[in-house]
């Protein structure tokens, strides 16, 4: 497993079988925002195992918690489960169709599992395209600072707002 990470995204659910549709949702989600959907697939079935895998071993009236983290590194893109359940030495990754996996055990309760899927046409983590974030302020930051006039070339904050509460109302 390389260690050296690019961009990581994680999402915590509850150990239940909606956490699976989750999980898809947040695949798809990272995967269209670096700009890899050639891995949607194969990154999807990987994670829905993992997940399972977890899911499996969880008493449904006593649900932990399960995290899904995608990292971008080295040449790989590498999917992790992290659960809270208590640990068992007998406790190993599920095979990922013939992907390498490991687990690891974490402080006697819970463990890491991780799977590696190679990145697309010999790519690495540092060419992935990575979306591009502007430092986002608190709505209570500037409460008592006029608004701030559109900057020249940019959207009209109107509009902007306008298809912001378009899509709220759209499930995509």
């Amino acid at each position: 497993m390389n260690s050296q990470t690019t961009q990581v995204d994680d999402l915590r659910l509850v150990a239940l079988p909606s956490a699976l549709n989750c999980s898809d949702l947040f695949v798809r989600f990272s995967l269209t925002e670096w700009s890899l959907p050639a891995m949607r697939e194969d990154v999807t079935k990987a994670a829905r195992r993992l997940v399972q895998a977890v899911i499996d071993t969880t008493d449904p009236r006593a649900p932990g918690f399960v995290t899904l983290r995608l990292r971008l590194a080295g040449d790989c893109l590498v999917i992790e489960v992290e659960d809270d359940q208590l640990a068992r030495m007998h406790d190993r990754a599920p095979a990922v169709d013939g992907r390498q996996t490991g687990a690891v055990p974490i402080d006697g309760r819970g463990k890491l599992v991780w799977c590696e899927i190679p990145l697309p046409g010999g790519m690495s983590a540092s060419g992935v395209r990575l979306p591009r974030r502007d430092e986002r302020r608190s709505p209570l930051a500037g409460a008592d600072l006029p608004p701030e006039p559109p900057q020249p070339g940019g959207p009209d904050p109107a509009l902007v707002d306008r298809v912001l509460v378009g899509l709220k109302r759209n499930d995509w």
